[in-house]
C-alpha cells in the first residue's frame, strides 16, 4: 500500500525518489559515502551556479541590474530543466539526489549573506531620519500589507484548492512579503545608477533603512507565530533576550578586541575564521530559539565594529561567501519555482495579479509624499525604489514553502512579482532621470555668460587636506567687495572598494555630510584629513560674508567617482568644478605624482561634463590673500575655453588684494595657419577659415568689453598683446612672462583652436587635460614656481582623451565649432 501512495504522489509531480546506498550501517552514520557522490556534486553544483550566475550578470550590465537578479534569474533559467534532469548533461551536475547538499549548503551562504547586511548597515539612521523618510517608511509598509490581504484572498479562490491555504498564517506571510523593501538592493542600485547623492537618493536611502528595520523587527515577532502559533510566543521573548544578551553584554568587550587588533595589524586569516565561527553559532542559537538562523546573523553583524574591521573582514571573506554560496540560496528559489505549470493555466490573471502587487507599494509612496509637496515624478520614482525586493522576502517565502503555509502557486507568483519588481527598477529610474536632458535648459550656466549680479555656484573637489588648502586660496580670490555671492559645495573624494562600497556609502545622509565626523566609519587617519578639510571651508565661509559652503562627500570607486561628481553638479546647478591636479609641489619646487587615478577622474570629467571645468596645478600658495597681493596672469591666444578663463580672471580682479595682468597672444604668419583635416571633404579649408573667423569675432567682442569696462577704468587691471610667428616662439614668450613673475596663472584648455602650430605642439604633450600652454607652464623643465589654473567651457564638447598622443582630439557638440584631431 505504502509502495503504491508513493507511486501515486511521484506521477502528480509531488515526490521524487531515489536510491541511497549506505556505505556506513553505524547508528550515528547512517549514510552513504560523501566523498564519493555528494562532494564531487556539490563542487558540479556551485560551479555551475556561479558560472550561469557571473554569465546573466554580465549579460545584464548594461541594464544596471543588481546580483539578485542574475543569481535569481539563473535559478530560473536551471529550473526549466528539472522536469528532463535525468535525461539531460544537466542532470550529472544537479540530479535529484544531490539537491538535499545543495540547500543545506544554500542555507550557509544565505546566513553569511545576512550577517554581511548587518555589518554594513547602519542603524543610528533611523533615530536620526526626519519626518518625510519616516512617513515613507511606514506608509509603504502598512498600505501594502493591508492590500495584500485583499490579494491574497483572489489568489487562494483561483489557485487553492479545498481551503488547504486558505489560513491566518498564509494571509499574513503574504502580506508581510509584499511590505519588503530591501536596504542593499536601493544602496546598490543607486550606486548604479549614480543618483546616491541626490535628494531622491537620500530620501530612498532613508525610508529604506527604516523600512529594512520594521521588516526585520516583524520578522522576528511575526515569523515564530506564523510557524509555530501560540507556542511562537517564548521564540519571540527569547529571541528578544538574546540579542539584548548581544548588544549590552557581548558587544563591549568583543569591540574593543576586534578594534585592538585592527589597529595594530595583528589579524591573519586563521583568526577571522573565528568571527566566522560566531556567525554560524549565534544562527544556531536563533534557530534552537525558535526564530530563525538569518536572525542570530544578523545580530552578530550589528553589533561589530564598523570602519577598517569591517573591510577588512569583508575583503577577507566575500569571495567565498557572496561570490560562491550566496547564489546557491538565490538559485534554489528559482529551482523551487513552479514557471511554467502556473503560467499555463491562469496566464492572464497571473499578470493582472503581479500588477497589482507591483502598484502597491508605488501607490502607498505617492499618497505619502503628496503631504510633503514632493513632485509626482520623484513620487514615482521612489515608489519604484522602495518596490525593490532582496534577501528577506525571499527567506520568509522559503519557510512558507518548507513549512506548508503556502501553496506553490502562491510561492511562484510571488516569487516571479519580486524579481520584476527589482528588474524594472533601475531601468525606469534611469529613464526618468536623464541628467543631460534636464541640463540642456541650462546649457548657458558658465562663468562667461552668467550676469553680473548672480549667484556664482562652485564645486570644488579634494582628495586630501593639502589641495582643500589649496583650493580655499582660489576660491578666496573669487571673493570680491563687489561681486555677487558664491556658493561652495567643497566635494571631498573618497576611494571604496568592493562590493561593501555601496552600503557603506548608503550610511552617509544629509546630516552626516555636514558634520565633521562623515567618515566615521573609516580609519583614524580619515577621520583627521576628513575633519581638516571640513574645517578649512569653514573656516573659509566664516571670513566671506558672502559666501555659503556646503560640505559634500562622495564615496565611489575611482574608475566611476566621475558620474558621482557629474550628477552632484547637476543637481546642484553648478557653473564651475575645480579639479585637482595629479601632481603635487615638492620641497625642490619639482612637481610629482601623487595618485595616478586623479589623473583618470580628472580625463572622465573632461570628456563629458555638465558645466565648465578648471583644473588646479598647486605649487604651495597657500597664504591668505588678506594678507598679501595676489599677482594672476591671464594668457589669452582665443577660443571659448579662453573667454571663459578671461570671465574668471575678471570676476578675481574685482578683489581688492588682487592685481591681474591679461596677455592676448596673436598667431601670425605661419602661426596663423589652420587645419582643415577635421572637415567634411567638400568644406576643407574654406570652412576652417569661417568657423576661426567666428571665433575671432566672439573672441573680438568679449575682449572689448573687457578692455572698455575694467581696463579702463581699474589701475590693478593691465593689458598687453604679443605676436608669435613660429612654434619655438611660444615658449620664448611664457619664459619671457614667467621672469616678471607672478603667483597664478589663468589659461583656456584650448579645445576648437585650428592652429597647425598648437596642434603640432599638443604631440609633445605630457598632460593633455592641461592643452599646449598649461602642459608648458606645468612642466619642470619650464622652471616656473607660479600655480596654473586651466579652464574648460561647458557648452562646446568635451575633450576625447587617448592612449597616445596622436590619436588625441578634442570634439564639439555645437555644429558650429569643429572637432580637430591629432
Amino acid at each position: 500500500m505504502e509502495a503504491d501512495r508513493i507511486h501515486q504522489l511521484q506521477n502528480k509531480g509531488l515526490i521524487d525518489c531515489y536510491w541511497n546506498r549506505v556505505d556506513n550501517p553505524g547508528t550515528i552514520w547512517n549514510s552513504e559515502n560523501v566523498l564519493s557522490h555528494y562532494l564531487p556534486n556539490l563542487v558540479l553544483q556551485i560551479l555551475l551556479v556561479v558560472s550561469a550566475t557571473r554569465l546573466i550578470f554580465w549579460i545584464l550590465r548594461p541594464l544596471h541590474q543588481p546580483h539578485f537578479v542574475a543569481e535569481l534569474l539563473a535559478g530560473f533559467v536551471l529550473n526549466i530543466y528539472v522536469p528532463i534532469l535525468n535525461s539531460t548533461l544537466l542532470g550529472i551536475a544537479l540530479p535529484i539526489k544531490g539537491l538535499l547538499a545543495f540547500e543545506s549548503i544554500a542555507q550557509l551562504g544565505i546566513i553569511y549573506y545576512v550577517f554581511v547586511t548587518g555589518l554594513e548597515m547602519n542603524l543610528e539612521t533611523v533615530s536620526r531620519a526626519g519626518k518625510k523618510a519616516s512617513t515613507i517608511a511606514i506608509a509603504g509598509t502598512l498600505i501594502p500589507m493591508i492590500l495584500g490581504f485583499v490579494i491574497y484572498v483572489l489568489v487562494a479562490k483561483t489557485f487553492v484548492k479545498n481551503g488547504e491555504f486558505n489560513t491566518v498564517s498564509a494571509y499574513f506571510l503574504w502580506s508581510l512579503t509584499i511590505s519588503m523593501t530591501s536596504f542593499p538592493m536601493v544602496a546598490h542600485i543607486l550606486s548604479d545608477l549614480k543618483i546616491l547623492y541626490t535628494g531622491l537618493g537620500r530620501v530612498a536611502l532613508t525610508a529604506a533603512t527604516i523600512n529594512d528595520f520594521i521588516n526585520w523587527a516583524m520578522f522576528i515577532f511575526l515569523i515564530p507565530l506564523i510557524v509555530n502559533g501560540i507556542r511562537g510566543i517564548l521564540s519571540v521573548i527569547s529571541t528578544i533576550f538574546f540579542v539584548l544578551f548581544c548588544r549590552c553584554v557581548l558587544s563591549p568587550p568583543l569591540n574593543k578586541i576586534l578594534i585592538k587588533k585592527t589597529n595594530q595589524n595583528e589579524w591573519d586569516l586563521y583568526q577571522l575564521s573565528y568571527v566566522i565561527i560566531g556567525v554560524f553559532t549565534c544562527a544556531t542559537v536563533t534557530e534552537f530559539l525558535g526564530t530563525h538562523s538569518v536572525v542570530g546573523a544578523l545580530v552578530f553583524g550589528l553589533i561589530l565594529p564598523r570602519g577598517k574591521f569591517a573591510e577588512m573582514l569583508i575583503e577577507q571573506s566575500e569571495d567565498i561567501g557572496s561570490g560562491y554560496l550566496a547564489p546557491l540560496f538565490f538559485a534554489n528559489i528559482g529551482v523551487r519555482t513552479e514557471v511554467l505549470p502556473v503560467l499555463k493555466g491562469n496566464f492572464i490573471l497571473v499578470i493582472f495579479i503581479m500588477i497589482v502587487l507591483i502598484s502597491t507599494k508605488i501607490l502607498s509612496t505617492i499618497v505619502a509624499t503628496r503631504f510633503y509637496g514632493m513632485p509626482i515624478r520623484d513620487s514615482m520614482a521612489l515608489g519604484m525604489l522602495m518596490n525593490t525586493k532582496g534577501v528577506l522576502s525571499l527567506i520568509i517565502l522559503n519557510i512558507g514553502w518548507d513549512r506548508k503555509v503556502i501553496s506553490k502557486e502562491a510561492f511562484t507568483i510571488m516569487v516571479f512579482s519580486i524579481f520584476f519588481m527589482t528588474v524594472i527598477v533601475a531601468p525606469i529610474i534611469n529613464a526618468m532621470y536623464r541628467p543631460r536632458v534636464t541640463y540642456e535648459q541650462n546649457k548657458l550656466r558658465t562663468i562667461e555668460n552668467l550676469k553680473s549680479d548672480s549667484e556664482i555656484r562652485i564645486m570644488a573637489c579634494v582628495h586630501n587636506a593639502r589641495q582643500a588648502n589649496g583650493m580655499v586660496n582660489i576660491l578666496e580670490a573669487c571673493n570680491g567687495v563687489n561681486v555677487s555671492h558664491v556658493r561652495v559645495f567643497a566635494l571631498q573624494l573618497v576611494e571604496l572598494k568592493g562590493r561593501a562600497a555601496a552600503l557603506l556609502v548608503a550610511q552617509l545622509d544629509q546630516q552626516q555630510q555636514k558634520e565633521s565626523h562623515i567618515l566615521d566609519q573609516s580609519s583614524e587617519t580619515n577621520n583627521y584629513s576628513s575633519n581638516h578639510i571640513t574645517n578649512v571651508f569653514e573656516e573659509y565661509s566664516s571670513n566671506n560674508a558672502n559666501t555659503v559652503v556646503e560640505n559634500l562627500v562622495a564615496m565611489s570607486s575611482y574608475s566611476t567617482i566621475h558620474k558621482d561628481i557629474y550628477n552632484l553638479a547637476l543637481e546642484k546647478q553648478a557653473s564651475l568644478i575645480l579639479l585637482p591636479f595629479h601632481k603635487q609641489s615638492t620641497v625642490e619646487g619639482s612637481l610629482e605624482i601623487t595618485e595616478a587615478a586623479v589623473k583618470d577622474i580628472n580625463r572622465n570629467l573632461m570628456q563629458d561634463v555638465p558645466c565648465s571645468v578648471g583644473i588646479f596645478v598647486d605649487r604651495g600658495h597657500h597664504a591668505s590673500l588678506f594678507k598679501i597681493k595676489m599677482r594672476i596672469t591671464m594668457i589669452f591666444i582665443g577660443g571659448p575655453d579662453d573667454r571663459e578663463a578671461l570671465a574668471i580672471a575678471w570676476r578675481m580682479s574685482k578683489h581688492p588684494w588682487t592685481r591681474l595682468t591679461v596677455v592676448r597672444i596673436f598667431l601670425c604668419g605661419k602661426a596663423a595657419e589652420v587645419n582643415s583635416s577635421g572637415y567634411d571633404e567638400g568644406q576643407g579649408l574654406l570652412a576652417a577659415i569661417l568657423d576661426s573667423g567666428k571665433q575671432k569675432e566672439l573672441d573680438e567682442g568679449y575682449l572689448g568689453s573687457f578692455r572698455l569696462k575694467a581696463v579702463n577704468n581699474e589701475d590693478s587691471i593691465t593689458y598687453a598683446e604679443r605676436e608669435v610667428y613660429a612654434g619655438e616662439d611660444i615658449p620664448e614668450l611664457l619664459n619671457e612672462l614667467d621672469r616678471v613673475g607672478c603667483d597664478l596663472y589663468i589659461l583656456g584648455h584650448g579645445k576648437g583652436r585650428t592652429s597647425l602650430v598648437l596642434l603640432n605642439l599638443l604631440e609633445w604633450a605630457d598632460c593633455l587635460e592641461l592643452g599646449v600652454i598649461g602642459d608648458m607652464l606645468a612642466s619642470d623643465s619650464f622652471g616656473s614656481n607660479s600655480s596654473i589654473l586651466v579652464v574648460q567651457q561647458y557648452g562646446f564638447g568635451g575633450v576625447e582623451f587617448n592612449t597616445n598622443h596622436s590619436s588625441h582630439k578634442a570634439h564639439s557638440n555645437n555644429d558650429d565649432l569643429e572637432s580637430f584631431s591629432q
